[in-house]
């Protein structure tokens, strides 16, 4: 583990703090999450709590993905651990605790992706990728971690996390999502192969090779608009889903009556896994919705709903969490991701009191 200054990194050159303190490093520009424990192998995640890893995987040729950059998108794993280090405990005011105190939280470093993943998307390239994330996931669910995967596109940000997740259970898997696409195309688009579980197409494979993970058990949060094909919403709501669109949550649901509906990813279910798909936010902020390329949607959720989301989750418990579409370029929603699993935390360490 190489131990180095803390960069002035972008946002951050007055913090005194930042340039000034040690903190554990990946490689030369990207800290650990919040300066917590680098681990490498079993002996290094045992007695973990939660287990950070990146997930550097943009979908698409080289050059564009939704109309921006993939140099722009790739960086969020590094862009999110730069950003936390802004903080320097764990200690959160509104709780009164300091949540890297309370729970053993490290960071495993990114999945060993290959370049040509990136540069070159064919199937065999991103079976690969996707192999390389649950490898990290796995290891972490070995060692009883919670895996929280910084990604930005499906299959190395979801089905790498929901697979591993759904073959060790020993009962049916729950599901809370949340997202602006039902990603559930019968195949994916920009390869059209059967295998792989792609950005509009992963959540209909984890449903169709994955039986225990149960429809009647998705909690689907955020899908708003004229972006889908009945038959395909229609499918997941015949069969039991429980589908909470931002017109809902914004009119006489509200972000309390939101949470209360989480309840029925939990029923009759062993674990849960949690995938946040943060185009979500569209054009609602922190930041603009443009950034977003052409993923931006109005009447996208707001900062403090989806932090306060993930805070009940981790009330409630969660087996393993996943992030990805992660808005490139923006530090505040950077700091948004940071929040949202420091909240989280804080809902772990809560129900454990």
């Amino acid at each position: 583990m190489t131990v180095m200054q803390k960069r002035p990194w972008e946002g951050m050159q007055g913090y005194t703090e930042v340039n000034s303190a040690q903190l554990p490093m990946i490689d030369d520009e990207t800290p650990t999450f919040m300066g917590v424990p680098l681990a490498h192998d079993q002996q290094q995640l045992k007695c973990a709590d939660v287990a950070i890893i990146g997930a550097p995987y943009v979908a698409g040729a080289a050059g564009k993905y939704a109309g921006v950059d993939k140099t722009e998108w790739v960086l969020a794993p590094r862009r999110v651990r730069q950003q936390s280090a802004r903080y320097p405990t764990g200690y959160l005011q509104e709780f009164d605790f300091d949540v890297l105190q309370e729970l053993n939280v490290v960071d495993m470093g990114d999945a060993l992706i290959p370049s040509d993943a990136n540069e070159n998307p064919n199937a065999e390239n991103i079976l690969i990728a996707q192999a390389a994330v649950e490898l990290m996931v796995n290891k972490a669910l070995d060692s009883g971690a919670i895996p929280v995967v910084i990604g930005q596109n499906s299959p190395c940000g979801s089905y790498a996390i929901a697979k591993p997740i759904a073959e060790r259970s020993n009962g049916s898997v729950g599901m809370i999502s949340t997202d602006t696409h039902w990603d559930s195309r019968p195949i994916d688009h920009l390869t059209n192969d059967k295998r792989i579980a792609g950005s509009g197409n992963w959540k209909s494979k984890t449903y169709r090779d994955h039986a225990n993970f149960s429809v009647s058990n998705l909690v689907e949060i955020g899908e708003r608009g004229m972006l889908e094909h009945a038959d395909i919403v229609r499918w997941y709501r015949t069969r039991g889903a429980h589908f909470y669109p931002m017109w809902q949550i914004r009119g006489h649901l509200g972000i309390e009556g939101l949470c209360r509906e989480l309840k029925h990813a939990y029923k009759n279910t062993e674990d849960i896994y949690v995938h946040f798909d943060m185009d979500v936010l569209g054009g609602a902020g922190p930041a603009p919705g443009d950034i977003l390329g052409e993923l931006a949607e109005p009447m996208g959720m707001s900062d403090y709903e989806i932090i306060r989301l993930a805070h009940e989750i981790g009330l409630r418990g969660l087996t393993g969490m996943s992030f990805i579409c992660i808005p490139p370029g923006s530090m505040v929603i950077y700091r948004t991701i940071v929040y949202i699993i420091t909240f989280l935390l804080a809902g772990l360490v809560i129900s454990r009191q």
